[in-house]
C-alpha cells in the first residue's frame, strides 16, 4: 500500500519495492517503476498500484468422482504479477490519489480467475477417477493437471500473471464415507493387534510351561540324584558292616586262635607241672617207704605245723588241762600218741 502525505494542496507519494506504481497525468505517464516516490496534484492524476511480491491464494471446493461419491479437494496456488502494466492495463490496479486505496478489487478478480480454472482441470481429472483411486493417486494427478492447465491458459500471460507453483493439500471423501472407509483398515489393525496379544499370550503360556518342565525335571532329577546318594550310603553302609563283620571275624579268630594256643600251653604246662608232682610225690613216697609209722606221723604233724597260720600264744583253758593230763596218765608213759579216732 502507498504511502501518501498531503503538502499545502500538494501530495507526495512513496511506494514499497514490491509494488510498481504507473502515474498518469492528462492522460500521459509521468512515472512509473517500483520503489519510487513523487509529487503531484490530486485533481491532474491517475494512479495505478500493482504488487509484483509472490502471492499464496488458498482453494477448497468440492468434486464428484467416476462412482459418483463427493470429495473435497484442498489446494494452494503461488503466482505473481510478472507484467505490472499489463496487468494495469487489463485489470482495475487504480488508486485512491487522497488515501491510496484501491478503488477496486484487483487481486479478488486474479482470485477468481484462477479458482475457477484449476477448479475446472481439477473437477475434469476426478470425474474419470474412482473414490478409491481417488484416495489413493487423486494427490499427485491432480496437481499434474491443475499444473498443466493453469500453464496452458491463455488469459493469464495476457493479463501478466504467472503460476509459479501448484500445491494439492488432500483429496477427502464425505465425512461418513471416510468413516466406513477406515473401518476396514481399523479391523485388520485391531485384528493384528489381538493377533499380537494372542501370539503374546501363546508365547508366555508356553515360556511358562517350559519353565515349569524345566522346574519338574529338576525336581526329577534332584530326586533320582537323592535316590542314588541313599542307594550309595546303603552300599557304604553295607561294606562298611561287611568289612567291620570281616575285622571282627579275622580278630575274633585271631583272639580264639590265640585262646587255643594258651589253653593248650596251659595244659601242656599243667600236663608237665603234674607229671612233675606225681614224679616228685611218687620219689617221695617211694622214699618214705618202709619208714616208721610213728615217724610218718611226726613228719605230717610238722608239715601241717608248716602249713598252719603262725600261732603268736596260746591259751590254755584248765579244762583243757585237765582233760590233757587225764589222757596223759590213763595211757601211760609208753602208750603211743591218739589219732582222734575211735578203736
Amino acid at each position: 500500500m502507498a504511502d501518501i502525505t498531503r503538502r499545502l494542496g500538494w501530495r507526495h507519494l512513496r511506494s514499497a519495492p514490491t509494488a510498481h506504481i504507473r502515474h498518469l497525468r492528462n492522460g500521459r505517464p509521468a512515472h512509473r517503476g517500483a520503489g519510487i516516490s513523487f509529487w503531484y496534484r490530486a485533481l491532474s492524476a491517475a494512479l495505478s498500484e500493482v504488487p509484483m511480491d509472490d502471492r499464496e491464494l488458498t482453494m477448497t471446493f468440492r468434486a464428484r468422482t467416476a462412482d459418483f461419491q463427493d470429495v473435497s479437494v484442498q489446494a494452494t496456488v503461488t503466482y505473481r504479477i510478472s507484467d505490472p502494466e499489463t496487468a494495469a492495463a487489463r485489470l482495475d490496479f487504480s488508486i485512491d490519489p487522497d488515501t491510496g486505496d484501491w478503488r477496486a478489487a484487483p487481486l479478488e478478480q486474479i482470485s477468481t480467475l484462477l479458482t475457477e480454472i484449476a477448479q475446472q482441470h481439477a473437477l475434469d481429472v476426478l470425474a474419470r477417477t474412482s473414490l478409491a483411486d481417488a484416495l489413493v493417486n487423486g494427490v499427485p494427478s491432480v496437481r499434474r493437471q491443475v499444473t498443466e492447465g493453469l500453464a496452458g491458459e491463455s488469459r493469464l500471460p495476457d493479463t501478466g500473471i504467472d503460476v509459479v507453483t501448484v500445491r494439492v493439500v488432500a483429496v477427502r471423501p464425505e465425512p461418513e464415507v471416510e468413516r466406513a472407509l477406515r473401518t476396514p483398515a481399523r479391523e485388520q489393525i485391531q485384528q493384528a493387534a489381538d493377533r499380537a496379544t494372542y501370539e503374546r499370550r501363546a508365547a508366555a503360556v508356553e515360556h511358562e510351561r517350559t519353565i515349569a518342565e524345566n522346574e519338574l525335571a529338576s525336581k526329577i532329577e534332584l530326586a533320582r540324584r537323592e535316590e542314588q546318594l541313599v542307594e550309595q550310603r546303603g552300599t557304604n553302609a553295607r561294606r562298611e558292616a561287611e568289612e567291620q563283620a570281616a575285622a571282627d571275624a579275622v580278630r575274633t579268630g585271631a583272639e580264639a586262635e590265640r585262646l587255643v594256643r594258651l589253653a593248650r600251653a596251659r595244659a601242656e604246662s599243667d600236663r608237665e607241672s603234674g607229671a612233675a608232682r606225681a614224679a616228685s610225690r611218687t620219689a617221695w613216697l617211694a622214699a618214705h617207704n618202709g619208714t616208721d609209722p610213728a615217724t610218718l606221723h611226726a613228719l605230717a604233724l610238722q608239715r601241717a605245723a608248716e602249713n598252719l597260720p603262725r600261732i603268736e600264744s596260746v591259751t590254755l583253758s584248765p579244762d583243757v588241762l585237765t582233760g590233757l593230763l587225764t589222757e596223759l596218765r590213763r595211757r601211760g608213759p609208753g602208750a603211743p600218741p591218739a589219732t582222734g579216732k575211735k578203736a
